[in-house]
């Protein structure tokens, strides 16, 4: 029984520690006529003091054992010894233990045979249905306060089954309830002892202990909880508390202990365990007790937890530990709204110049920045430059650290709205980290929106004699003026100033490197080369060469797909081996690198830029600059790009192709805005001025016509455009057939008509065309109508006398020559393409330019000259083509 009781006296065990089943078989009845003793002894109230009694005379010889042993053992240091009128656990246990045999109850007989493991098989004395049948009646009869007629039966219940312990907890019951606390405490001790492990029933026995003010079963039928129930975490609350009320504050700080491991949130428990710590002088358990909750918290500490601490800190001379914990004080406070703490830390406190005071003012600054007390966090960023120094004038922390500390201040002034004292602190910081980019950048920002565009220009360009830096040396870095995002800015800057040139020259480069870059990354394929090993392993499979033997040639043993990847890796072997392949450096493979302007075309923002430089050298007429960004740029961003992007990208390619001298190179965009609008005669007139000025044959344009005829058969433009390719290298008879194709889709067009007119008369004055008269006639025929749905214009007339003036009938196109020279031709303004809308071209000529009088005066002086009359055609010239 000592085994028992010593365990069940042990508070430092853990609660999730499994216990020894075989120590707690409980107690049993012989026979019947036994436990009827014990019920009857238990009944009487005489047998109840007398029993108590006898508790009281164990409990004085305990206490005479203690005083002898107490004088042979030292005292515990700085724990409280018991009372001299309490029992220990063991005497307790011991005492309660020979009072059940006082009842006539004894010990289970242990199981000879070896412990089992598993989880234990459930008793099978579970009474006989006569038993239970008596059990239900007395339950009823309890249920409906029938106490009288409710205790012979339980009575007979124990006659029947003495080990049954329902029987003892319902006569327990009966007389807690009829108010005889004795007897309710005899009875539950029964059925406890009769079922140990049952710790609803010592849970039962605890209130009525203390409700006698016995502390001595109170602390037994706790015990015994918790060791029936280790989990129940109310039962280590009331142990804790039993053993604080009896000042054993290690064994309470023990349980305490246990509390917080299970549930470590609770801040109550975890104080009143370092407070049990304390008292009994263990004050490095009680540092680390709260310090693992501390450390845990950033803003929503329990200042009481802290006040605490920083007490045991100074008990215990961890001066520098204090000064931490006094600044999450400081911050707890600040959290709760009360500065008054960080008020008197920035007047009171003077630290000495020290790391530690350094970093305590740092992190105090860096919480209150959290918390959005800017204000305060900027006094406490200033007094790290006041308590890092030393004496002598030199700084505990580094340039770096120092200027972080401007940079946060900065930065806090910048979030309360004040971007003006906000400058001199990113300049600042610059004197002491003068290679960091994002303060540069920041500070660029405040100076444009404090409309210091000029300083911001200086700020972000290079030094005037920059220090010569290899960007090829892996260990250096280059200058700051080098990163593309310095480069960015003060393009922006320039941009929006207007300074075009300098925008140009500060990005351009930049962001076609990036292009350029990006383009060969995509074609940089990560090469899978089998090592030596592996090759050597698949070759295993064709087996070594024997040269001795007689037995050449035999098939080895493996699946087709072994044998071919043996003889491949075979081959490779062999061409390493005379290439001396595997001698060559690994870094001879391609790498991808790293752009000037990472992320140029995945950032959203940068998108705008690329499309800026473009227009912008468009409008400085560096096409082919503008079209080596669109092309790299649609070729990388297709799927990054945005359509309007995209859209604007391509109009730009097309207006360029329109303005440039040579528009080859730029073909492809004019063809798309083709593509995207294949019925718009602006379109089309734009495509073919762009092809006009291409003086080679031009094969794509030849097949673009062919296709897009073949897909569009009904699409004029490309049919009269083809019937003027034909007519520029004279097959008049091929333009005469594209041109009468087009008549049969829009008959009433005049160009088309004035088309099929010339392209037939340019036909009858070859040598190879026998019908030339019938070949004008019908030219003539297209020609009338023209002049018909021009309604007799003067361009018209002028046309039809040119027309006659070419086949050699001079008096018919005198007639309308004089025809033309009589109608006077209002100036009209000549229709813009898309892409002459915002061009620098030559606005309207002189008045006069849509009057052709002066070209026909002048074919016709011509007739008059060849048939003699020079007054007539002296005078046509002196009155028509003279200014």
């Amino acid at each position: 029984m000592s085994a028992v009781t010593a365990e069940a006296g042990d508070p430092g065990l853990d609660g999730n520690e499994d216990f020894e089943e075989d120590d707690e078989d409980g107690f049993e009845f012989g026979d019947a006529e036994e436990a009827m003793q014990c019920v009857e002894m238990a009944g009487r109230s005489t047998a109840a003091g007398a029993l108590r009694a006898q508790g009281h005379d164990y409990e004085a010889l305990a206490a005479h054992k203690r005083k002898a042993l107490a004088e042979d053992q030292p005292q515990r240091e700085g724990s409280k010894r018991p009372r001299q009128d309490e029992l220990t656990e063991a005497e307790a246990a011991t005492m309660f233990d020979q009072l059940m045999e006082g009842f006539g109850l004894r010990r289970k007989r242990r199981s000879k045979e070896g412990k089992k493991r598993g989880r234990k098989k459930g008793t099978k004395n579970k009474g006989s249905p006569e038993v239970m049948k008596k059990l239900g009646d007395a339950t009823l009869l309890f249920a409906e306060e029938k106490f009288d007629k409710a205790i012979p039966i339980l009575h007979e219940i124990v006659r029947i089954a003495p080990n049954l312990p329902d029987s003892y907890y319902l006569l327990g019951s009966i007389y807690n309830k009829t108010g005889e606390v004795d007897k309710a405490i005899n009875f539950l001790m029964l059925a406890a002892y009769v079922s140990p492990k049952d710790a609803s029933l010592w849970k039962k026995l605890i209130p009525l202990a203390k409700k006698k003010e016995d502390a001595s079963l109170a602390r037994h039928c706790i015990l015994k909880a918790m060791r029936a129930d280790p989990e129940d975490v109310d039962l280590k609350y009331l142990c804790g508390d039993m053993y604080r009320n009896l000042r054993d504050y290690q064994k309470a700080a023990e349980i305490y202990e246990q509390i917080v491991r299970i549930y470590p949130a609770n801040i109550a428990v975890r104080k009143v365990a370092a407070q049990m710590y304390r008292e009994c002088g263990q004050i490095d358990k009680a540092i680390d007790l709260l310090e693992d909750y501390v450390n845990t918290q950033t803003t929503n500490s329990d200042w009481s937890v802290l006040d605490l601490l920083i007490s045991l800190y100074l008990r215990n001379n961890a001066i520098s530990e204090a000064l931490k914990q006094i600044e999450k004080e400081v911050i707890c406070h600040a959290y709760l709204g009360d500065m008054k703490h960080a008020e008197i830390f920035l007047n009171d406190v003077h630290l000495e110049p020290s790391k530690d005071s350094t970093d305590v003012t740092k992190e105090l600054a860096s919480n209150l920045e959290t918390m959005g007390l800017y204000e305060y966090a900027v006094k406490f960023y200033l007094m790290i430059g006041n308590v890092a120094n030393h004496n002598d004038g030199s700084s505990y922390i580094d340039h770096k650290e120092l200027g972080s500390s401007y940079v946060k201040v900065a930065q806090c002034f910048m979030v309360l709205g004040d971007k003006r004292n906000a400058i001199p602190y990113f300049y600042k910081a610059l004197q002491s980290i003068k290679d960091n980019i994002d303060i540069r950048l920041t500070l660029s920002s405040l100076l444009i929106d404090e409309d210091k565009t000029d300083e911001a220009i200086t700020l972000l360009s290079p030094p005037k004699n920059p220090e010569l830096q290899s960007a090829n040396t892996p260990d250096q870095h280059k200058p700051w003026w080098c990163d593309g995002r310095v480069k960015m800015q003060l393009a922006k800057i320039y941009y929006n100033k207007g300074k075009l040139e300098d925008f140009v020259d500060t990005i351009f480069h930049p962001i076609l490197e990036t292009l350029n870059v990006e383009y060969a990354n995509r074609k940089v394929k990560p090469m899978r080369k089998l090592t030596n090993t592996v090759l050597h392993e698949r070759v295993k499979v064709l087996g070594e060469p024997r040269p001795d033997s007689i037995f050449q040639g035999l098939r080895p043993i493996a699946s087709p797909g072994e044998l071919q990847k043996a003889n491949r890796a075979k081959k490779i072997m062999e061409k390493r081996a005379a290439s001396n392949e595997e001698l060559k450096p690994a870094d001879s493979q391609r790498t991808k690198q790293v752009p000037p302007l990472p992320g140029l075309l995945t950032n959203m923002e940068h998108h705008q830029l690329v499309l800026n430089l473009c227009r912008t050298l468009a409008l400085l007429q560096r096409y082919w600059d503008a079209l080596q960004i669109i092309n790299r740029t649609l070729k990388l961003g297709n799927d990054l790009l945005t359509d309007d992007n995209k859209e604007e990208l391509r109009s730009l390619g097309a207006q360029i192709a329109y303005r440039a001298p040579d528009p080859r190179h730029s073909f492809k965009y004019v063809r798309y805005v083709v593509q995207q609008h294949p019925y718009s005669l602006s379109a089309w007139n734009s495509y073919y001025k762009v092809i006009s000025r291409i003086e080679d044959r031009f094969p794509h344009h030849f097949k673009y016509i062919l296709r897009t005829r073949e897909e569009k058969p009904d699409c004029v433009p490309p049919i009269i455009i083809s019937g003027h390719r034909f007519t520029a290298i004279s097959q008049h008879q091929s333009a005469a057939r594209d041109y009468l194709e087009a008549y049969k889709l829009d008959p009433e067009n005049p160009l088309i008509n004035l088309c099929v007119g010339t392209a037939l008369i340019s036909l009858a004055l070859g040598f190879r065309l026998q019908n030339k008269n019938q070949c004008i006639v019908q030219a003539f025929a297209f020609l009338y109508r023209y002049l018909r749905l021009c309604g007799d214009s003067q361009e018209a007339l002028y046309n039809i006398a040119r027309a006659y003036h070419q086949i050699g009938l001079n008096t018919l196109a005198a007639v309308y020559y004089e025809k033309a020279l009589a109608i006077e031709e209002e100036d009209h303004p000549i229709p813009k393409l898309p892409y002459e809308a915002g061009s620098c071209a030559q606005e309207d000529p002189r008045p006069g330019y849509c009057d052709v009088r002066r070209e026909a005066a002048f074919n016709l002086h011509l007739i008059y000259k060849k048939s003699g009359a020079t007054d007539l055609a002296r005078r046509i010239l002196k009155t028509y083509c003279t200014f």
